[in-house]
């Protein structure tokens, strides 16, 4: 069956809220609700969806995607009226599902706002309207809560009786098929005044069988408080023999319920449920009556008094909705823009609002990302803080010094990321592994704080380094390490060795310019950024972020020449075994030789296997740098030369990768065009795209990889199966890493082209993510991006993607043109004319230097980019002295040192 035509939704409010008329109509639809105490919830139009606080503990059964749609189970909430029989207020019964696409179906509404959830059902023939609010409290409390108003919209009175049904899953993840039963029979279920709780006896799963504290509940009341006349804890029970979730028996026949009985557990060894029967009500013609759904989890037996004391009526729960819609507002609205768009400016505080999100929940827990444990990647920690910087950034420092505590002495990193700042783990699977791009980002991330802030003695922090069994980038085994040893560097004496963080970054970034293969590029080792690109490791090379490195080594070098200049000190204290790498300084290695960079590594290794002496040298600044330099130019003129592929047809690009045969991936061929985006935006962010070839790039990029359908593809199609590259090439064309359209190298790619001073090619690479993320009639999706878009448009993997991060990086300092310099600020605005409003404006509100500023652009003449430059600025209705430099207007931070925090600060900009 072909979809129905479905209407957009409608931004209806200023802080992000809108509406969606008939959201049931539109499948794989899913909402976040989650606060900073772990709680982590989705619904969708129909209240499906799963209620957790990790991979262990779920209320409610955990599901996939897919499960959206076909399973019963969900927060249902029944209603059986007297002489009509059973509705369910959720839309989930068999009599509603037949009546799906008749006239007799339910009309629905979709109203929702930062983290709060509101669904309207109403059927006229049955004279029943049911408005249902879900939120999960702001602070730590585990529980998610949801009110049921019922109004009779008939002329004649109708006496209901309601019954809220949630089943109790109240375990692992990892029961839901590896002994699903068996673990039922752990299942101690309680019932109380006010609902049903569970406590398994025990736990079984991966850490092995445990005694059981974890608790789970669903309770209920009526709008004043009252208690529900009674329970249903037994799932079997409920739906009765030949029954199910979507046609119970004990609604159907409006069974009675048994009574809340306080003290031992009253069964023991089945599926629970959390049913609760409110008592019956007679509701006039417009009369309304609500009841208060509260969903929790405890780490020990649930104080249910108190649970309910604070959140079991209407008033309270009103009162706390409040608290939770200002909390999300206040922290989304730290960042916020005006344009002549406002739908898009609307549609960009849900992208604000994602790597928040991404940080709560990780790479897990809601329905398309049905993959990982909990918890996020190493590449993670770095790519939000991105955002973190720009929205949180006074808890930024601390956590970039904690993740580079995870940096191996060989320059790969952990793997497992703890629940704790700092914390990092060997790896539980014993799987040997490295992705070759994880060096690289750090130290993007911290030249970035570093520009915010101006705060160079970070650099010279020390941290520990991480250690497991794992050394020389995981190809061999240090036999003499035990977990008793603990993860942390030993020096040779025995004690825990530290560096600087300068130290931790140079490391990082010269062991892989030696760690090449044959085409003198980094090797790809498990994958790059592309994790699909998984099955090259022994001879697969990446082109791509061997110019990642090469920029990095490049701005390290000129970082080093500002430090001696900031400082005073012309010296720079390393492990000594690091010399090696710094080649130029002793014993200079040629670059263009391939085993001459293998053999300086195999040496360095070997100098540092998993331990080091604990002596330092002491190095010129100058002549570091100087190292540094040279071996970015190495690089730029390498991939110039060597990796340039020119197009018959006109144009060119760069060849991003090498297979595991040894071959150029990329290239004309007697089969078609292969080319990947990924390979053309890390020569562009950097400097090894020359200016020239920069126009062939994107006459390129715009002829194989754009379409019109779907925005820029990650790449052109291959052809098949690559088993010599990656699992991405087994995907379907059109899908996830294999030629969709994948957000954040789109984002990128723009990013690399407003840096790179292609400013209209830039933002109509922009305005096409959103143009195709805002199209509900392809992209089947709420306000914010996508991890990707697949063949046919629809947005897919909605929420938890990097590339929010680099948006809101994106719109901030290049578009925006709010940057930091060393702690200065520059302005230097990239706004072309369809951003400006009607009057000639464009502002935006954001945190720099711990304040709040309003930087507002003003076009007195042109709002063509390039015909403008900036004229005057005054800052809280005073001129500041211009200081011109070749990009923008520099002010200096003594200028916003003096000012008062807690109040924003206004900067009128004038553009001529």
């Amino acid at each position: 069956m072909t979809h129905t035509k479905q209407s957009n939704w409608q931004f209806t409010g200023p802080n992000g809220e809108f509406s969606l008329k008939q959201p049931d109509r539109s499948s794989f639809l899913y909402f976040p609700l989650v606060n900073e105490g772990g709680m982590m919830s989705s619904v969708t139009p129909q209240l499906h969806g799963q209620v957790t606080s990790g991979h262990n503990t779920f209320l409610t059964p955990p599901l996939s995607v897919e499960d959206l749609h076909n399973s019963r189970a969900s927060r249902n909430f029944w209603v059986y009226i007297d002489g009509k029989g059973a509705w369910s207020a959720a839309g989930n019964s068999a009599r509603q599902h037949a009546q799906y696409y008749s006239e007799g179906a339910d009309e629905s509404l979709l109203e929702a706002g930062l983290l709060w959830h509101k669904i309207t059902r109403e059927n006229k023939q049955l004279g029943i309207k049911a408005e249902i609010t879900s939120f999960v409290p702001a602070g730590s409390d585990k529980a998610e809560l949801m009110k049921v108003i019922l109004t009779n919209t008939g002329e004649e009175e109708i006496v209901v009786t309601p019954t809220a049904a949630i089943p109790l899953y109240a375990r692992s993840a990892d029961d839901l098929r590896d002994h699903r039963h068996v673990t039922s029979l752990l299942n101690r279920i309680y019932t109380s005044l006010y609902g049903v709780e569970v406590q398994p006896a025990l736990s079984f799963d991966e850490r092995g069988h445990r005694i059981n504290y974890t608790s789970y509940g669903v309770f209920g009341a009526e709008e004043e408080g009252t208690q529900p006349a009674g329970f249903f804890p037994v799932q079997e029970e409920f739906v009765g023999e030949g029954g199910s979730l979507d046609w119970p028996e004990a609604v159907v026949l409006n069974a009675e319920p048994q009574a809340g009985c306080v003290g031992e557990a009253q069964r023991q060894g089945y599926e629970a449920l959390g049913g609760i029967r409110f008592a019956t009500a007679a509701l006039k013609s417009g009369q309304s009556r609500s009841y208060v759904v509260v969903m929790a989890i405890a780490e020990e037996r649930i104080d249910i008094a108190a649970l309910m004391s604070k959140y079991g009526s209407a008033a309270a729960f009103d009162a706390h909705l409040d608290i939770n819609k200002q909390y999300w507002t206040d922290k989304v609205n730290t960042v916020s823009f005006h344009t002549g768009d406002n739908d898009r400016d609307q549609w960009m505080k849900w992208v604000t609002l994602q790597p928040v999100l991404r940080r709560l929940y990780g790479n897990s827990f809601l329905p398309y990302h049905d993959y990982g444990r909990g918890g996020r990647g190493w590449r993670d920690l770095w790519q939000d803080c991105l955002a973190l910087m720009i929205m949180e950034p006074e808890d930024v420092r601390s956590l970039l010094f904690n993740n580079y505590a995870g940096v191996r002495i060989d320059g790969s990193n952990a793997t497992i990321i703890g629940q704790q700042p700092g914390e990092f783990i060997a790896d539980r699977n014993n799987i040997p592994r490295v992705w070759m791009d994880h060096g690289a980002w750090p130290f993007m991330t911290t030249l970035l704080y570093l520009n915010q802030s101006g705060d160079l003695d970070f650099l010279l922090e020390e941290q520990t380094y991480f250690r497991d069994s794992f050394m020389s980038r995981c190809r061999e085994r240090d036999s003499s390490w035990e977990p008793a040893a603990g993860s942390s560097l030993l020096a040779d004496n025995g004690k825990i060795y530290k560096g600087t963080i300068l130290e931790h970054i140079l490391l990082q970034n010269l062991v892989p310019f030696f760690n090449v293969g044959g085409h003198n590029n980094i090797l790809l080792e498990g994958a790059d950024w592309n994790d699909g690109l998984d099955m090259a490791a022994q001879r697969g090379e990446s082109v791509t972020f061997t110019a990642f490195y090469g920029d990095n080594l490049y701005e390290l070098s000129g970082l080093l020449r500002t430090l001696k200049e900031r400082n005073g000190s012309g010296t720079l204290e390393l492990a000594e075994e690091l010399v090696l790498l710094l080649d130029s300084l002793g014993d200079p290695v040629d670059y263009a030789s391939v085993s001459a960079k293998q053999e300086r590594l195999n040496r360095y290794y070997a100098a540092a296997p998993n331990r080091v002496s604990g002596v330092r040298a002491e190095l010129e600044l100058e002549q570091v740098a100087d190292d540094l330099e040279r071996k970015a130019e190495w690089i730029f003129g390498h991939l110039r030369s060597n990796e340039w592929v020119s197009s018959q047809e006109g144009g060119g690009w760069f060849n991003g990768y090498y297979n595991n045969d040894g071959e150029r991936v990329e290239g004309e061929t007697a089969e078609g065009i292969r080319m990947t985006l990924t390979g053309q935006v890390f020569p562009l962010l950097g400097h090894a795209a020359s200016p020239e070839q920069i126009p062939q790039i994107i006459t390129s990029v715009e002829k194989n990889l754009h379409d019109a359908k779907i925005g820029y593809r990650l790449n052109s199609d291959f052809g098949g199966i690559q088993q010599n590259l990656g699992r991405a090439f087994g995907f379907a064309f059109g899908h996830k890493e294999n030629g969709a359209m994948f957000s954040h190298m789109t984002i990128m790619y723009g990013n690399a082209l407003y840096k790179r001073g292609y400013v209209q090619e830039g933002y109509k690479v922009l305005d096409s993510l959103y143009s195709l993320s805002a199209d509900f009639e392809s992209s089947r999706m709420y306000p914010g991006i996508p991890e990707y878009i697949n063949e046919q448009g629809r947005g897919m993997y909605t929420y938890l993607t990097g590339s929010a991060s680099w948006l809101l990086l994106t719109m901030v300092t290049e578009v925006f043109g709010i940057k930091g310099r060393l702690g200065d600020l520059l302005l230097e605005p990239k706004l072309v004319k369809e951003q400006f409003d009607y009057a000639g404006k464009a502002s935006i509100k954001t945190l720099f230097a711990g304040l709040e500023l309003e930087v507002a652009y003003t076009a007195a003449g042109s709002t063509e980019y390039g015909e403008y430059q900036i004229h005057g600025v005054s800052l809280n209705g005073a001129v500041v002295t211009l200081q011109r430099v070749s990009e923008g207007v520099l002010i200096p931070r003594t200028v916003l040192n003096g000012l008062p925090k807690g109040q924003v600060h206004k900067l009128e900009v004038i553009l001529n």
